[in-house]
């Protein structure tokens, strides 16, 4: 891959990455204010396994059987809804967040993980985007699974920093406003996670640009 090839490439990723945010980044600011930004980093490590899983099942052709079974996308994409719209209600219903124990409980490592690795997994379109991207890029006449790498990195990378920098401004933003706390928070929260389901929900079979 050449010097020109690669810029070209951020260059894409970085327009990409301009959009508003989706499911995971809505996902990345009701953690991130309600466990803080270091907690949230299991959930975006979640996130970010799931996104390089896509890309190995892209990159072994198995892109096309997912989008000519529009059963598994229809299945995939709506327990992915059902989960964050569980997550979402259960905090808005929620009258008194169970207490320290059960605060403590939602932000469990693995709960986190599993959250980012879910929400992300429940959008099959990924396997779909990618295996539409990296061909772009690639440069016939050099190593395929190099070049593979450097651009499957490279989109992490980007993934992880727009997901940080979300992050790092949803727990800025809670210290700010010392009176979010309490079920506000949690309405708050909840309200996002709800987002998410709703982004998630309004995505059609032929939608394959978002990939969090």
């Amino acid at each position: 891959m050449s010097a020109e090839l690669y810029l070209l490439y951020l260059a894409t990723l970085g327009a990409f990455f301009l959009g508003p945010p989706d499911s995971t980044e809505l996902l990345t600011i009701s953690n991130a204010m309600r466990h803080g930004l270091r907690r949230s980093l299991y959930q975006i490590g979640g996130d970010l396994s799931a996104n390089a899983l896509q890309m190995i099942v892209a990159a072994f052709g198995l892109a096309a059987l997912i989008s000519s079974s529009a059963v598994a996308i229809t299945a995939i994409k709506w327990a992915g809804v059902a989960y964050l719209a569980y997550l979402g209600l259960r905090m808005l219903l929620s009258r008194g967040g169970g207490g320290p124990r059960a605060a403590a409980a939602d932000g469990a490592p693995r709960r986190l993980y599993a959250q980012g690795f879910l929400t992300a997994l429940a959008n099959p379109w990924a396997v779909i985007f990618f295996a539409a991207l990296f061909p772009q890029f690639i440069d016939a006449g050099a190593p395929v699974l190099p070049q593979l790498l450097v651009l499957g990195a490279t989109y992490l990378i980007f993934d992880a920093a727009q997901l940080l920098a979300y992050g790092a401004a949803a727990q800025a933003a809670k210290q700010r406003l010392g009176w979010l706390q309490g079920r506000a928070l949690r309405r708050i929260s909840g309200s996002l996670m709800l987002g998410a389901a709703a982004l998630l929900a309004s995505k059609d079979l032929t939608d394959v640009k978002g990939t969090n």
